[in-house]
């Protein structure tokens, strides 16, 4: 059985892995419906037992998908899904929303979506700028009180706006990218979050896919592909983040693992509140993805890869700017 860990002091327990299920509706490329399916089904055979969505991912695609996979199955499952980034019918983004009103909605919409009666772990997406955090959270705590909700989480929220929240109603977790390329968690939200109780979501702890080697060239990425739009995938950065992703490689050579496998086990090895949701949508990755549970990586190991990727080691902002000024403080 898969290691659970605890997130904060919610008294909500998870598989130390959990699974992203995003790119199985949109962003990396071609889905495929079956496959992402029995990819779930694989995932809650082995243990893994956190489920990761949104209601924005492919506009409520990726929650229905999931209520298909897990109908027969729901007790296996902990249902993690967001709200509050709104998309028109046509898919455009119409930008952040954490009214009080819409919270109610929101939440209403992804049960039905999810065909479940209560949401394990309910996010908000994005902090609406517009709207002070205690409002939403104090609309999501209703949701608690209505037995829609078990828990409630922030994603990409900074130590002030966790500060505010918590003084509403006790957060479980915090969502935010974390991985080898991305170490800007360690600058004060991850204290933040051990202070305050909070447990600790690690979102493409694969840099995108970057950090498994897999992706040679900017060619390599599909049309549709968002990653293209990325600044680190584009012009100088991609060499100079290739370059880095070569060490780990190295190292994962040595040790007889992949590098996906490596950098997983460094964000497995940053804390046991530390939980990375890698996604994928085909079962071989899923599995080679668990392997990083077997994986102890010693003091050196730890230490050579603080070498190879320290922090801002990545080259370009994890995301186009207009994104990154929706990051709360």
């Amino acid at each position: 059985m898969i290691e659970q860990r605890q997130l904060g002091q919610s008294g909500l327990h998870v598989s130390a892995m959990g699974l992203g299920c995003m790119g199985m509706s949109e962003f990396y490329g071609n889905t495929n419906e079956t496959e992402s399916i029995a990819t779930i089904h694989r995932a809650l055979e082995l243990g893994i037992n956190l489920l990761d969505t949104s209601d924005m991912y492919g506009t409520g695609h990726n929650e229905q998908l999931i209520g298909r996979a897990i109908a027969d199955r729901r007790e296996q499952a902990i249902i993690a899904t967001k709200f509050g980034i709104v998309r028109g019918a046509d898919a455009s983004f119409r930008g952040l929303n954490g009214r009080p009103e819409y919270v109610q909605q929101a939440c209403d919409a992804s049960l039905q979506r999810l065909g479940i009666d209560v949401i394990d772990l309910y996010y908000l997406h994005r902090v609406d700028p517009t709207v002070p955090v205690e409002e939403t959270v104090g609309a999501m705590a209703s949701l608690v009180q209505q037995g829609k909700v078990r828990y409630l989480g922030l994603s990409e929220a900074g130590p002030k706006t966790l500060r505010r929240a918590v003084a509403v109603h006790p957060i479980a977790a915090l969502q935010t990218e974390y991985s080898l390329w991305s170490r800007d968690p360690e600058d004060a939200v991850l204290a933040t979050c051990r202070e305050l109780g909070i447990g600790f979501v690690a979102y493409s702890p694969l840099g995108r896919g970057f950090l498994t080697g897999q992706i040679k060239r900017f060619e390599d990425l599909a049309e549709d592909d968002y990653r293209r739009t990325s600044p680190r995938f584009q012009g100088d950065n991609f060499q100079r983040n290739l370059d880095l992703v070569q060490q780990i490689d190295a190292m994962a050579a040595e040790r007889g693992c992949t590098p996906a496998q490596v950098a997983l086990a460094w964000v497995l090895a940053q804390g046991n509140d530390v939980v990375p949701i890698p996604g994928t949508k085909r079962r071989t990755y899923l599995e080679q993805n668990l392997g990083a549970l077997a994986i102890t990586l010693t003091t050196a190991d730890l230490q050579r890869l603080d070498e190879i990727a320290p922090h801002n080691a990545a080259a370009g902002l994890r995301y186009a700017n207009p994104t990154m000024q929706g990051i709360a403080e």
